[in-house]
């Protein structure tokens, strides 16, 4: 079974409170992309005991196969159900450390595909629960649609909202950002604004209401990505922001593609919606 895990990115990232578990609440609208990895999983006949074979292509970093979500998603599932042995291929185009939930869609997409190969007839809620034990946006690419997102990034309030009319263009930098390490840098607080109220105002708003309370932190170590993301804006974006926690930088153009010649030197994905 071939499937295509996409990204996504963050319109708006306010850290509200730090919890007693240590975990933090936040709030956010999660937008899915047309960035895509290509998953290839089938039954493995000639492995004896139930496993999972894992191959990556193009990862921008190694690690342990045991490491990957693509093979916790199988374990997960396994300690319930009967599965078989499989064969993963992973070619990554979404690249890891770059806040567009390339690990995590990976992960809901196996879970998918398991329940399908397996026959094990899990629906989309029961999906969204085992992908909640793997991180807290992997439930997101269950049902792949926007929605606003509170908790630590698990509870889900669908909304009627669309970009379209509007291309996106996002970058990638080769630069990793420690998601830990950025929590770290943050002192919770409400926004002044709903994000909810501010998603409906006119996007040339966006700018002073919606905001990622990860770019102080990450554009202090990288100052790299704050000039992208103002190059945007010198480019024509209706908006401009990083997603997640970093790194890619992403901006919106009404209805046109700008020259693109300022960001040759890293990877970028076009999309008009």
């Amino acid at each position: 079974m071939l499937l295509f895990p996409n990204a996504k990115i963050n319109i708006g990232l306010n850290v509200v409170e730090k919890r007693q578990d240590g975990y933090h609440n936040i709030e956010t609208i999660f937008y899915p992309i047309g960035l895509k990895d290509e998953l290839m999983i089938s039954k493995a006949a000639d492995l004896q005991d139930a496993d999972c074979r894992l191959e990556v292509r193009n990862a921008s970093f190694g690690g342990s196969p045991e490491d990957n979500l693509v093979v916790k998603a199988y374990r997960l599932l396994q300690l319930d159900f009967n599965l078989g042995a499989i064969d993963v291929q992973l070619t990554k185009n979404i690249p890891s450390g770059s806040g567009l939930g390339g690990g995590s869609s990976n992960a809901a997409f196996t879970l998918k595909a398991l329940n399908e190969i397996f026959a094990l007839k899990l629906d989309e809620d029961a999906l969204e629960k085992y992908a909640g034990r793997l991180g807290a946006d992997c439930p997101v690419f269950i049902k792949n649609k926007p929605v606003y997102a509170t908790g630590i990034g698990d509870v889900f309030t669908a909304i009627d909202f669309s970009l379209s009319d509007f291309t996106l263009v996002v970058i990638i930098p080769n630069i990793h950002i420690s998601t830990p390490e950025a929590y770290a840098s943050i002192i919770p607080q409400f926004p002044a604004q709903n994000l909810i109220d501010s998603i409906h105002q006119p996007i040339e708003n966006w700018k002073n209401t919606i905001h990622n309370d990860f770019e102080a932190f990450a554009f202090g170590k990288h100052p790299e990505l704050r000039h992208a993301k103002d190059k945007f804006y010198d480019l024509g974006a209706s908006y401009a922001s990083m997603s997640g926690s970093g790194s890619a930088i992403y901006g919106l153009f009404k209805g046109f593609i700008p020259k693109l010649d300022l960001f040759e030197k890293y990877q970028i994905f076009v999309e008009s919606f």
